[in-house]
């Protein structure tokens, strides 16, 4: 199976946009000391990473459609 370069760009896209998230879950977990739970500060920024790479994934997905379209012209 060959990969084309679109879709090799949605992958890397998408990847970077998880790997952020990833790395805000560990930065949460690091400022808000998670081994022994979190404080309620730190649940409510958890849940703010999450609101947060729904919005992203979706602004990517956007991104791709319109770059997507805009080549095919």
């Amino acid at each position: 199976m060959d990969i084309d370069e679109e879709m090799r760009r949605q992958t890397v896209v998408s990847l970077l946009a998880v790997g952020l998230f990833l790395a805000s879950l560990i930065g949460i977990g690091v400022v808000f000391d998670g081994t022994e739970g979190l404080p309620s500060d730190g649940a409510l920024a958890l849940v703010g990473a999450l609101a947060g790479f729904v919005l992203l994934m979706a602004a990517v997905g956007l991104f791709l459609i319109r770059s997507d379209d805009s080549s095919d012209s």
